[in-house]
């Protein structure tokens, strides 16, 4: 196998208390994405042995006016605190902030250019705290039709162009393919565009958001287009699972089997 895998936390297992999921994934093999830490114990987090993939990277703010930058680039400052703590390489971004059913606080329904310029030179500011740290922060696409309407920069061409203007290793994308699929589809050729800027890849099958083989996202075709790249980065599921977890994860390390 030629990536590396990690799994949600927050997505699997969702039975047992938070550390001990954190456990059963570390156990099994993979690494961890965790979402917003101000809502975990750290400590506990630290002391699970995991290695953790990647995390919320903000907790309030907005890439274009003026009071949400100011609240994103300190909230920013504080996750990377967390980040080395949990050793945690990436930490994750939005286009906006958003509530905990996934919808934006202050949804926005036409981008302005003038908000695409703010954008880019906020998150220009944000790759400066990411390179001061050692730390990336990653982009991600999300979908308008399902889960997140009103999110501005929410498709994969957006985020690809923003990371694009930033042109820092310090800013990346965090494609996500469920949201991909939803959003545009014709994911093997937004491989092709997007690989040179990805920090790390999330997957969910299309509908339901679970596990690769329970939707229409043929996910060993996926695998195969990434080895064929030569992608050696992060896998990540952020999906739910269908019925047990552990088949979820099975079914999961199956199709990027390579």
């Amino acid at each position: 196998m030629s990536v590396t895998l990690a799994a949600c936390a927050e997505m699997l297992f969702v039975d047992l208390p938070f550390a001990d999921r954190v456990r059963r994934l570390h156990e099994r093999g993979f690494e961890i994405e965790i979402w917003n830490w101000a809502t975990k114990d750290v400590d506990d987090l630290t002391a699970t042995g995991a290695r953790y993939s990647s995390m919320t990277g903000y907790l309030t703010g907005s890439l274009t006016d003026p009071d949400g930058i100011a609240e994103l680039l300190a909230s920013a400052r504080r996750s990377l605190e967390v980040a080395a703590k949990l050793d945690c390489p990436r930490l994750n971004l939005h286009g906006t902030g958003l509530d905990g059913q996934g919808l934006p606080v202050v949804p926005v329904e036409v981008v302005t250019p003038r908000m695409w310029l703010t954008a880019a030179d906020t998150l220009r500011r944000v790759a400066e705290l990411g390179a001061e740290a050692g730390r990336v922060f990653t982009l991600e696409n999300l979908n308008l039709d399902v889960d997140h309407p009103g999110v501005p920069f929410a498709r994969a061409a957006d985020t690809l162009e923003l990371v694009r203007a930033v042109g820092s290793r310090n800013v990346r994308m965090n494609l996500d393919l469920y949201h991909a699929q939803i959003g545009e589809g014709n994911l093997i050729a937004l491989l092709d565009e997007a690989l040179p800027f990805v920090g790390e890849i999330q997957v969910a099958d299309v509908p339901g958001r679970c596990e690769p083989g329970t939707g229409e996202i043929h996910y060993p075709a996926i695998a195969r287009a990434l080895a064929d790249r030569g992608y050696t980065g992060v896998v990540g599921l952020e999906g739910w699972a269908s019925g047990d977890p552990d088949a979820a994860l099975d079914a999961f390390e199956a199709a990027f089997r390579v």
